[in-house]
């Protein structure tokens, strides 16, 4: 049973109150000390803080509350989950610095390690074959060095980037803009279920929180706020990604950016913010040089950059037919024609190779790694 304690209770119940957002939260605890004394304070003193409206002070006065805070604790409870407040010793420093950080976290998992470097990784819910392998790659480079993951439990590369921090042994962090009992996208269970054991999910959104298209941009600054940089790995020039890039330059954060395609419109937001000046990455040790850790993955992992090791067992034609076939989509007709071998041939070798989960096929005969 989590210990609450009249403390975190009286933290949840402010936060409850309608009206009032965090900037107001904090103003009120600067000037009264603690939730309780707000609590004990009178209305004209209520009303002498200057972020405080007349009608949120009425209904501090009248214990006013959007959700019943003791219900509240007790569902938290029943989830496994706890919640920590932004005086509590476990609140991730970095966080505390950003304009407007969360007053509360409803967190489900491990605790963030104080000393642990967080990198987050965003991108296209519709990713291409290129994004997510590369969101994969440089997140399980990451982990393979000592470095966390931050992304935000949606489809494409989000899931990606989460998925490679957890094969490499890494601590992941989603950050949801729902409430963290809820699933989204419910085809996402099976990996927050992975999440919450090898990690942590977080959210400032009261439990029961739908997934509203206002909620996202708004966790898109505790993304950004996490980390010491953000990698955008793919993304329109419209993508949410790009605003999640923007809080970070604001908070002060690196912003790096994964080149594509120019032929691509999923790779014109970060080819934009490379003209902009985020930092131009290929794998995980130009995200490592930024900041003095370029050598983690040689000295402390044995392995440099990202690429993988060529498969071991191939015949002389797989090879040349795999050496074809790269992070990009690649037409059967055009293998065919650069290896100068019978299609026959060539549909055969790339069957063997697809068995062997070296390669994949996309719709329209279409080839990738």
């Amino acid at each position: 049973m989590q210990p609450w304690s009249d403390d975190i209770l009286g933290w949840l119940a402010l936060y409850m109150i309608p009206g009032l957002g965090n900037n107001s939260f904090n103003a009120l605890l600067k000037r009264f000390g603690s939730p309780q004394a707000v609590f004990e304070a009178d209305l004209s003193d209520l009303l002498d803080v200057r972020e405080i409206r007349k009608d949120v002070a009425h209904n501090i006065i009248k214990k006013k509350f959007v959700k019943d805070p003791e219900a509240e604790l007790r569902k938290v409870e029943r989830l496994g989950a706890r919640i920590i407040t932004f005086r509590d010793p476990s609140y991730p420093p970095l966080l505390r610095e950003i304009h407007y950080p969360p007053m509360l976290l409803y967190v489900r998992g491990k605790d963030i390690p104080d000393e642990l470097m967080l990198i987050a990784m965003v991108g296209s819910r519709n990713a291409t074959p290129y994004g997510l392998k590369t969101a994969e790659k440089i997140a399980f480079s990451l982990a393979k060095s000592g470095v966390g993951t931050v992304s935000g439990l949606a489809k494409g590369i989000d899931a990606a980037a989460h998925t490679g921090s957890i094969r490499g042994g890494g601590f992941t962090i989603a950050v949801t803009g729902t409430g963290i009992d809820i699933v989204y996208p419910a085809t996402n269970r099976k990996l927050l279920d992975q999440v919450v054991e090898t990690g942590a999910v977080i959210s400032e959104f009261p439990l029961g929180t739908p997934p509203e298209p206002k909620n996202f941009p708004i966790r898109n600054r505790i993304i950004s706020g996490l980390s010491r940089g953000v990698a955008v790995i793919e993304a329109t020039r419209k993508s949410g990604s790009l605003i999640t890039a923007a809080f970070a330059l604001d908070q002060g954060r690196e912003v790096f950016a994964v080149p594509g395609s120019i032929e691509s419109f999923k790779s014109k937001g970060t080819h934009f913010l490379i003209k902009e000046g985020a930092r131009l990455i290929e794998n995980a040790n130009d995200i490592l040089d930024e900041f003095g850790l370029g050598d983690r993955q040689a000295g402390k992992n044995g392995i440099k950059g990202t690429d993988p090791v060529p498969p071991a067992g191939m015949t002389r034609p797989e090879k040349e037919v795999y050496e074809l076939i790269g992070e990009y989509p690649v037409h059967i007709d055009q293998i065919v024609r650069d290896s100068q071998m019978d299609a026959g041939e060539i549909l055969s070798i790339l069957m063997r190779m697809e068995l062997r989960g070296l390669v994949r096929q996309l719709p329209g005969k279409m080839f990738v790694r």
